[in-house]
C-alpha cells in the first residue's frame, strides 16, 4: 500500500517517518501524477496559505478533489485541516471543501498555543498525545462528522467518510494510533 505524502511545504517529512516506522510506503506529491498508484494523501501542517497557492498553480486542487471522489482517503493536519475544511474563517481562505467542517484560524492570537496534551478519543488506546502548534480551531461540524477526539472541550481530531481531519501534529508524537487508524480507513473506508 502506498500513502501519498502532500510534498510541498510544511512537514511532511515527519509524516514519511511515521509511515516508515510503520513499514508503510510513503509517496511525496508534488503534482497530479505522483497520485498515481497511492490509495491514500497526508496534506501536513505548514503554512496552508502558501500550500493553497501551490495546489493550485499545480492542479493539484483539481486533482485532490478527483482523488478523494474516486474512493481515495485524505488526512489532513494542523495546516492540511484548513486544506480540507468546507469554510475557513479569521480570515477567510480558499480551501477543497472536502470535510465539512468550518476552521478557525488567526496568527494573532485565536489559534491555540504551542503545547503538549494528553486527551481521550475514540480510537480506544487510553490517552492520546496531541502536539498543538498554533493550531486552528474546528468551529463547527456537519451532521456526517464523526468527532474522534476532543481537548478542552473541542472537536481536535474528526472523520467523515475516508476524510481524518487533526488540527494537531500525530507525526510529532512517538505514537502512531491516528496513523494507524488512518491506514485502516485506506484500507477498509472505515
Amino acid at each position: 500500500m502506498k500513502i501519498g505524502i502532500l510534498a510541498v511545504q510544511g512537514d511532511y517529512e515527519a509524516h514519511a517517518e511515521t509511515l516508515t516506522r510503520l513499514s508503510v510506503e510513503g509517496v511525496l506529491v508534488r503534482k497530479p501524477a505522483d497520485l498515481e498508484g497511492v490509495v491514500a494523501l497526508i496534506l501536513p501542517g505548514g503554512e496552508s496559505t502558501t500550500q493553497m497557492k501551490f495546489l493550485r498553480e499545480e492542479g493539484l486542487d483539481k486533482a485532490i478533489r478527483e482523488f478523494a471522489g474516486r474512493g481515495g482517503a485524505l488526512f489532513g493536519t494542523c495546516a492540511g485541516a484548513i486544506l480540507l475544511a468546507r469554510e475557513v474563517r479569521n480570515p477567510a481562505q480558499e480551501s477543497l471543501g472536502l470535510a465539512d467542517i468550518v476552521i478557525t484560524r488567526n496568527a494573532y492570537g485565536r489559534q491555540v498555543a504551542s503545547e503538549i496534551r494528553q486527551g481521550t478519543s475514540k480510537l480506544g488506546q487510553g490517552q492520546l498525545e496531541m502536539v498543538f502548534i498554533r493550531a486552528p480551531v474546528i468551529a463547527d461540524v456537519g451532521q456526517g462528522v464523526d468527532v474522534l477526539a476532543e481537548s478542552e472541550g473541542r472537536a481536535v481530531l474528526v472523520r467523515q467518510g475516508k476524510v481524518l481531519v487533526a488540527t494537531f501534529h500525530p507525526e510529532l508524537s512517538a505514537e502512531t494510533t491516528v496513523h494507524d487508524f488512518f491506514l485502516k480507513l485506506a484500507r477498509n473506508g472505515h
